[in-house]
């Protein structure tokens, strides 16, 4: 199955904890067929599949009737009381307020643009070192030795965590948020609570020591946190935790697949390449059209607090929605040729970042990552390609690659 084709299955059949084969390859055909024949699905587990852009950004701007909180649907998942279930119940993510409006307070005080603007010399500097680490290489993986590096740095940053000790963040990363698939096994489950687990002893460490010597107020957002903003706003100790883990794990993967998706598509689609080459002042709407033909977060959740309707179909309290954000990028109600990819597109109305209250903290700096990382990479290697051997991330949530083999030139 590739983009473009007509699926063969019975799409009032589909089941996102067991999908068609090739679906985790390349879910798009799936995901037309749904805008087009059953844009609201319901599933075996009494769930609903939503994929119009109209209906996510609905529920996206509608905290009264549609909830964040997951605690419903993550007790069966990951057990009652169990790391996993501490952590994604906790998370700014998946919580409503007044935790959610504290947590985001705090975070979006210290990801102002001057905050952001600060960090760009940084980001260029780490950006042109994994880039001079690459020059002269016969091969390079451009996730391994470049995008996965980016934001690891980053968010390390943010955290003021010592360049020493990030070298576990990543693996920590992956197991938590693999967590969030539809379906998992016994391994993925157990990866996932161990990681949880040693993510939270080692910030109670660092956190002892942050608070026995702060940081800089304005630019280290673990001192922020362990702070709050008066004694209305301070975190417990749960809280704080969990959302320093939140913020590592957040920044890292999904900027990551929007770096190496960009850098497969403009390889993949040589003509834009080449306009992109030619034209440098496209970067930006390039960016934008990355997060929309391969949004680096394909799936989010909310769970309905009342009865509501979608499309004539009445939907019961307590419904847990799994929103397509892949689909609803691709709805031809919103995007003309939504097939196609465009880095000039306007207007581009994506939802990669959600919306609403929850838009995404720090969409700012990922966009500001993924431009910096693409920009300066053409730049520097303008005949880069990649080799045979792509791997595939492997998740139905989270979209990108696993490695990406290259020749640079």
């Amino acid at each position: 199955m590739s983009s473009g084709e007509q699926v063969s299955v019975n799409i009032e059949e589909f089941n996102l904890a067991n999908p068609p084969e090739g679906f985790l390859e390349d879910p798009f055909p799936i995901y037309d067929a749904l805008l087009r024949e059953a844009p609201v699905l319901p599933q075996p587990d009494g769930s609903l599949l939503v994929c119009r852009h109209a209906d996510l950004d609905r529920v996206y701007r509608d905290t009264t009737l549609f909830s964040s909180d997951k605690k419903k649907a993550f007790a069966p998942k990951f057990g009652a009381g169990s790391p996993l279930f501490e952590h994604h119940t906790t998370s700014l993510v998946f919580s409503d307020p007044p935790l959610h409006t504290r947590v985001r307070r705090i975070m979006t005080s210290a990801l102002t643009p001057r905050a952001i603007a600060r960090m760009e010399p940084g980001l260029v500097e780490t950006v042109d070192r994994l880039l001079d680490g690459m020059a002269g290489a016969a091969k390079v993986d451009l996730i391994e030795d470049f995008a996965a590096s980016i934001p690891i740095q980053i968010i390390g940053n943010l955290l003021d965590v010592p360049m020493a000790e990030r070298a576990p963040l990543r693996d920590w990363s992956l197991a938590i948020l693999g967590a969030l698939e539809p379906a998992l096994n016994a391994d993925q489950l157990a990866a996932g609570h161990r990681a949880v687990e040693e993510f939270k002893a080692y910030l109670q460490d660092l956190i002892a020591r942050r608070r026995a010597k702060p940081g800089d107020i304005d630019t280290d957002v673990l001192t922020r946190l362990i702070n709050g903003e008066g004694a209305d706003s301070a975190l417990s100790e749960v809280e704080l935790i969990q959302n320093c883990i939140f913020i590592l794990n957040a920044g890292h993967e999904t900027t990551t697949n929007l770096i190496g998706n960009g850098l497969a598509l403009l390889n993949d689609h040589p003509d834009q390449k080449q306009r992109l080459l030619e034209q440098q002042e496209l970067i930006k709407p390039a960016i934008e059209e990355v997060l929309r033909f391969r949004s680096p977060n394909q799936l989010g959740n909310r769970e309905t607090t009342t009865d509501v309707e979608f499309g004539g179909m009445k939907v019961p309290a307590g419904t847990n929605l799994h929103l397509l954000i892949g689909a609803a990028n691709r709805d031809p109600e919103v995007f003309e040729k939504p097939g196609v990819f465009d880095v000039n597109r306007t207007p581009n109305r994506h939802l990669a970042f959600a919306g609403g209250p929850h838009v995404c903290v720090g969409l700012t700096l990922a966009r500001l990552e993924g431009r910096i990382a693409i920009e300066r990479l053409l730049h520097r290697f303008p005949g880069y390609r990649l080799l045979p051997g792509r791997v595939p991330g492997g998740r139905i949530r989270f979209r990108g690659y696993a490695a990406l083999p290259a020749e640079m030139e």
